[in-house]
């Protein structure tokens, strides 16, 4: 493993310009120490992709990506078989150019997201995002890859990795993953973070922002998280938000510029006419006074 203790890992997130907190930390160095994959679950927005890429970044792994989507098939996340080819080798073999042999062996194979991660010979990070958009029957199919890190090809057998890949598997919990996938995993929860490391997690990845615009805009992030919204804002419009202000060359909030500004980190019109007007001035009011 790459790290002898949690504080290593925590230092190589960070060198990431990710900032964890500790139990996320744990969480993901046990997934290494264990060799178990890991299931990250949190509203959209907190970080669950991000920690994945961070992790690849640290450990110098490749990072192989599936995105979950409904509908989403094996020839789309695990292999598809590449007709094209095996036309022109009959052909071939028709004319007598090539010999006869095999047109379901591995070279005719087109290697999707999962079977590149479970055949690759370097580290690799394999994330499998937003597995709750996946249906049922797919992620019944998972099963086997993330216990044994075994994937089975009917016609050709079973492929095992030489080097299992860090899994790491993430859910906005839009529905509930199944509890066989979920006894497969290691498990966190990620919250969207306290004031002082969403902090310094928009100073590290907002650099240009002025120290008052990014303390204060974290400040209104945080109140909104606390008003009745039908989509609370999370630590990605947190960073638009302040890049988007920074852009405008703001060093602070008013209420004009929160006003036009409001749909970077709000994106529902309902939340926006709720929060515009009054509620932005006594927001602002209570940042000015505690900030």
């Amino acid at each position: 493993m790459a790290f002898a203790t949690i504080d290593e890992l925590e230092a190589g997130l960070r060198g990431a310009q990710y900032l964890p907190e500790r139990g996320l930390s744990t969480a993901l160095y046990l997934s290494l120490a264990l060799e178990k994959p890991l299931l990250l679950e949190g509203e959209a927005g907190v970080g669950k992709t991000e920690a994945a890429k961070a992790l690849a970044q640290a450990t110098s792994s490749r990072l192989i990506r599936l995105q979950c989507y409904e509908g989403l098939d094996v020839a789309h996340a695990v292999y598809e078989w590449n007709y094209s080819r095996q036309l022109l080798h009959i052909r071939a073999a028709q004319e007598g150019t090539v010999s006869e042999q095999e047109l379901f062996g591995p070279e005719f194979l087109i290697r999707r997201p999962l079977l590149e991660a479970i055949e690759s010979k370097e580290p690799v990070v394999l994330l499998i995002d937003e597995i709750d958009r996946a249906d049922d029957e797919f992620e019944a199919f998972l099963l086997e890859m993330l216990s044994d890190f075994q994937i089975t090809i009917p016609e050709i057998g079973t492929i095992r990795a030489e080097r299992p890949p860090v899994v790491v598997v993430t859910s906005n919990r839009t529905r509930e993953v199944h509890d066989a996938l979920k006894r497969r995993c290691l498990y966190f929860w990620i919250d969207y973070p306290s004031f002082d490391t969403e902090l310094q997690i928009v100073l590290a990845k907002v650099p240009k922002a002025p120290a008052q615009l990014a303390r204060q805009v974290t400040a209104f992030v945080q109140e909104l998280r606390e008003a009745e919204l039908y989509k609370v804002p999370g630590i990605a419009e947190t960073l638009e938000w302040t890049a988007a202000l920074v852009a405008l060359d703001r060093d602070a909030l008013d209420e004009t510029v929160v006003e036009e500004t409001l749909g970077v980190v709000l994106k529902y019109q309902d939340d926006v006419e709720k929060i515009r007007g009054e509620a932005v001035t006594t927001m602002l009011g209570r940042i000015r006074a505690g900030v």
